[in-house]
């Protein structure tokens, strides 16, 4: 079964000359390691224009239409840190973007387990900080499966 987060899916570093940009990195991190087709990255920006993927405290989870499940090869997750900040519209400014893809309603879980873990002040100033991609792999696993360090 292939990795959820995979180590190639990480970015710590990023600039976006904005939103969509950000959102189409985060995309196009999900393409490298085989997750999505390339036109999952369309569906990606088609979501944000109906619904902002912006969920406070300086991150987004950008995700794909219904209409590009069958991009979806299987559920997985990028992780791309923008330091400046991205201007996501509304004074509302990203530095995590977290995206995500999923075959079936595996969206829901995601999204639930992305919660929990940036409900965690530790792990979401963590996640904001760290320099090791390893430690975001272990930080952004679900409660109870992290791997010893």
């Amino acid at each position: 079964m292939p990795e959820l987060l995979h180590r190639g899916a990480v970015r710590l570093d990023a600039t976006a000359t904005g939103r969509d940009d950000a959102i189409r990195q985060c995309g196009e991190a999900l393409v490298r390691t085989g997750a999505v087709d390339p036109a999952y990255v369309d569906t990606m920006l088609e979501r944000e224009q109906s619904v902002s993927t912006y969920v406070g405290e300086g991150v987004a989870i950008p995700h794909g239409t219904l209409s590009g499940k069958e991009s979806v090869r299987h559920d997985a997750v990028s992780f791309v840190r923008f330091p400046d900040g991205v201007n996501w519209g509304d004074d509302q400014q990203v530095v995590l973007c977290i995206g995500i893809a999923a075959v079936g309603d595996g969206h829901v879980r995601l999204l639930s387990e992305l919660a929990q873990i940036l409900l965690d002040p530790e792990r979401a100033r963590a996640l904001r900080e760290t320099t090791d991609i390893d430690e975001v792999v272990r930080l952004l696993q679900p409660a109870g499966e992290e791997e010893p360090a």
